[in-house]
């Protein structure tokens, strides 16, 4: 059990929900027989992750007044994660999302088991119910982009950044892109791009990159946005390249005995913004500490594949050094 925090450092803003795993890998939808509910959501991944790592977080989002919801709510709680600004809608459920698997265990989204995608509480976020406290204490937001795919919670995110430029909070941001998640898909693009200029650490799939930017630089990414302040480029077992602060490099990944690669990038997001709480930016002062910031990163976002689902494999901070020191 982890202990319950107030004044978190980060906040983590958008969906959480249950990840429906097909037990049978290698199977489309209609052939699976089975499912194994895993809690999810990326950022609140992001907030478990970095609480088990020891930067305090809360998380910001809507669930259902439903057992799915009670549920999540409970994890979080049990995890250490400041659930204050969790809402509960009357009517919409919690979002559930179906995901099938390939043999290697790399996951593809099925769908949401029938109902619209518009049609669940993180759809409802009510940017009146903020709890502007939460930020006067935080340093760092984190935000997804799948919940700009519904107006109310759109609106929500946009107070968010309005309160984290009134205290002064750095915007990370993790694309994230899902368009199945969006009524309108062709909408994504000019909202993202939007919402970019408030950013000032982007960590996005190489694939994202190339939809967004069409280029996967991370150099020239970051030249392109002029007012990010670095950018991560994640390709899986690929590796990510990185611009931060000025220092650009490569890192190869980490090779691990794959179990599940669901939440692996939001423990990433989740190592890199704990490196900027525990020793601040100027981690980002020279090329060899902005190396081992990622570094660091991405031995988070590995070892959450050793085990099925995003939360419960994450590691704590004691496990990351001391699989740093046996590498």
């Amino acid at each position: 059990m982890y202990a319950t925090v107030t004044n978190s450092r980060v906040l983590c803003l958008g969906e959480i929900l249950f990840d429906r795993l097909a037990d049978q890998l290698g199977r489309s939808l209609e052939q699976v027989e089975s499912w194994t509910d895993y809690p999810g959501g990326a950022p609140a991944n992001v907030a478990c992750a970095l609480v088990k790592l020891g930067t305090s977080a809360g998380f910001i989002g809507c669930v259902g007044s439903d057992e799915p919801g009670n549920s999540l709510v409970k994890l979080l709680q049990e995890v250490g994660v400041d659930s204050n600004g969790v809402q509960r809608h009357p009517t919409a459920p919690t979002r559930q999302v179906y995901v099938v698997r390939s043999e290697n265990g790399d996951r593809e989204f099925a769908g949401f088991g029938g109902l619209d995608t518009s049609q669940f509480a993180d759809a409802f976020l009510d940017a009146s119910k903020l709890p502007e406290p939460l930020f006067e204490q935080a340093e760092f937001l984190v935000l997804g982009t799948l919940e700009l795919a519904y107006p109310q919670t759109r609106e929500a995110i946009h107070k968010a950044l309005k309160l984290a430029d009134r205290y002064d909070l750095k915007i990370v941001m993790d694309i994230n892109w899902r368009p199945m998640f969006w009524p309108d898909p062709s909408a994504a693009v000019p909202l993202i791009q939007d919402l970019l200029k408030q950013v000032d650490f982007l960590k996005i799939a190489k694939e994202e990159a190339e939809l967004l930017f069409e280029t996967a630089d991370a150099g020239a990414i970051t030249h392109r946005l002029d007012s990010v302040e670095g950018v991560l480029v994640t390709d899986g077992d690929k590796g990510c390249v990185y611009c931060l602060n000025e220092h650009e490099g490569t890192l190869p990944a980490f090779a691990m005995n794959v179990q599940d690669t669901t939440g692996a990038g939001d423990g990433f997001v989740a190592g890199f913004v704990h490196q900027l709480c525990q020793h601040g930016l100027k981690c980002l002062a020279t090329p060899e500490s902005t190396q081992n910031v990622v570094k660091y990163a991405s031995a988070v976002g590995a070892l959450t594949t050793l085990k099925p689902g995003a939360i419960a494999a994450q590691p704590t901070a004691q496990e990351v050094e001391a699989f740093l020191e046996n590498w």
